[in-house]
C-alpha cells in the first residue's frame, strides 16, 4: 500500500510538471520592443502591432515608448542586466557605442537585403552589422526666392565653393546674409570636413582641412556670416531664416511645417533644393536604427518582428505620416517620392534621391562626442584667431589621438 502510494505521488508529480511544461509552451512568447518619443504615431504603432500578432500567434509584443532624453540612459541601464528588452530604437552613434562594448547581437547581413545598401554600409562596425535602419532624414536647402531674385545671383550654389563665392553679392544686394552655418553645433563641422574626404585623425592636420577652416574664417572675418555662427544651433538658424535675415538654411524637410506655422509671409517666398556639398559629391544623413541586446531573451522572434516594422510598405505608411525617409530600397521606389506637387513633397523627393549618395561616410569612433567637441572647440579657436590655423590643427590631431 506504501509502495502505491508513494508510485501514485509520484505520478501525480509527473502529470503536473508535464501539464505546467504544456501550459509554459503555450504560452506566448512577449517580445518587448522599445521606441524613441513614438507616441503622436501610437495608432500606427498598435494597427502593425495588432496585424503582425494575428498572424504569429504565439507573439506578444509589448510597446513602451521612452521620452528621447531618456533613451540613451535607459538603454545603458538595462543592457546591462539580464533581461534586457528584446528590440531597442536608437541613434547609430549610440549603437556604435554598445557594440563596441560588446552589448549587441549581430544581424545577418541577408536579412537586410530588402534596405538601401549605401545606408546597410554606413550602419557598419568593424565590417559587422549590429542595426536595422528604421527611417532617415536627409537636409536639404530651404530659401527665400524673394532674397535670392534680390542677390542677381543667377544659378542656385550647390557647393561650399560656390556659396563661398556668392556671399559678399548677396549681402551687398539683398541685405541679408547668404547662410548661417551652425559649425560648432554636434558634429555639424565634422560632417563639412567629411564632405570634403577629411575622415580620419591623420587627415585633421592636412592642407585641405586648414583649407576648410580658412573658408570660415574668411568669412566670419569679413563679416559675410553672421558672428552668432560661433554658437548659434539650427534652431536659432531657422529663426534667423524667418526673420529674413539669411537666404539659405539648411536643415530636414520638417522645418518647413515650422515655418509655415511661425512665419508664412516668408513661407510664400520659400522654396528648395538640393543640400551644399563638397567636392567629394556625398550628401549628409541621419538615421534612426533598431538594435537587438545579446542578452535579450526572444532574439529571433525580435529580428523577425523589426523586419515586419521596417518592410516597405510599413516603411512608406510611415513616411506618409511624418517627414521622414525610407531606408528600404522597394519603399524608396515608390511614387511618393516623385512628387513636386507641393513644396513639402518637393522637398520630401530631394531628401529621399540624396539617401542614394552618402558615402564616402564618415565612421562613428568611441568617445565621438568628445571628438566633435574637440573640433568645435578648434573652428572657435580659428575664427576669433586665437592662433594659426596651422597651429589649432597641428594640436586638434594631438588632442583627437589621445581621445581616440
Amino acid at each position: 500500500m506504501k509502495k502505491i502510494l508513494i508510485f501514485l505521488i509520484f505520478m501525480i508529480a509527473i502529470l503536473g510538471f508535464t501539464a505546467c511544461s504544456i501550459r509554459k509552451e503555450n504560452e506566448p512568447k512577449v517580445v518587448t520592443f522599445w521606441t524613441l518619443q513614438m507616441g503622436d504615431f501610437s495608432d500606427y504603432m498598435y494597427k502593425i502591432i495588432r496585424e503582425y500578432e494575428s498572424t504569429h500567434p504565439n507573439i506578444q509584443i509589448k510597446w513602451v515608448d521612452v521620452p528621447f532624453s531618456e533613451g540613451e540612459k535607459r538603454t545603458l541601464a538595462a543592457v546591462m542586466t539580464d533581461s534586457p528588452p528584446d528590440l531597442i530604437n536608437l541613434n547609430p552613434d549610440f549603437s556604435a557605442l554598445l557594440a563596441q562594448k560588446g552589448t549587441l547581437e549581430e544581424i545577418p547581413q541577408k536579412a537586410v537585403s530588402e534596405f538601401n545598401p549605401e545606408i546597410i554600409n554606413a550602419l557598419m562596425y568593424d565590417d559587422k552589422l549590429y542595426s536595422i535602419p528604421w527611417y532617415a532624414t536627409s537636409a536639404i536647402t530651404i530659401y527665400n526666392k524673394e532674397l535670392f531674385e534680390k542677390s542677381g545671383i543667377l544659378r542656385l550654389p550647390k557647393t561650399y565653393k560656390e556659396l563661398l563665392a556668392i556671399s559678399e553679392k548677396v549681402k551687398t544686394n539683398s541685405g541679408a546674409y547668404a547662410y548661417l552655418p551652425t559649425i560648432t553645433e554636434n558634429d555639424t563641422m565634422i560632417k563639412i570636413l567629411n564632405k570634403y574626404g577629411i575622415s580620419e585623425i591623420d587627415d585633421f592636420d592636412s592642407i585641405q582641412t586648414q583649407k576648410v577652416f580658412s573658408m570660415f574664417k574668411n568669412l566670419y572675418e569679413k563679416d559675410l556670416i553672421p558672428k552668432e555662427s560661433i554658437t548659434f544651433t539650427h534652431r536659432e538658424a531657422l529663426e534667423q531664416f524667418m526673420a529674413g535675415k539669411i537666404v539659405f538654411f539648411q536643415g530636414g524637410a520638417n522645418f518647413l511645417t515650422m515655418i509655415k506655422e511661425n512665419a508664412p509671409s516668408i513661407y510664400e517666398k520659400t522654396d528648395v533644393c538640393e543640400q551644399i556639398k563638397g567636392p567629394v559629391g556625398q550628401n549628409d544623413f541621419s538615421v534612426m536604427n533598431f538594435v537587438i541586446p545579446k542578452k535579450a531573451k526572444y532574439k529571433k522572434e525580435a529580428l523577425d518582428f523589426c523586419l515586419y516594422l521596417t518592410n516597405a510598405q510599413n516603411q512608406l505608411d510611415l513616411a506618409k505620416k511624418t517627414n521622414v525617409i525610407a531606408t528600404n530600397s522597394k519603399a524608396l521606389e515608390d511614387s511618393f517620392y516623385n512628387d513636386y506637387s507641393t513644396l513639402e513633397n518637393k522637398a520630401r523627393s530631394i531628401s529621399a534621391k540624396q539617401i542614394n549618395k552618402i558615402t564616402p561616410q564618415l565612421r562613428q569612433r568611441r568617445d565621438q562626442k568628445e571628438i566633435n567637441t574637440a573640433i568645435n572647440s578648434a573652428v572657435q579657436s580659428a575664427l576669433l584667431n586665437k592662433d594659426s590655423i596651422e597651429n589649432i590643427l597641428i594640436n586638434l590631431k594631438k588632442e583627437l589621438e589621445v581621445i581616440e
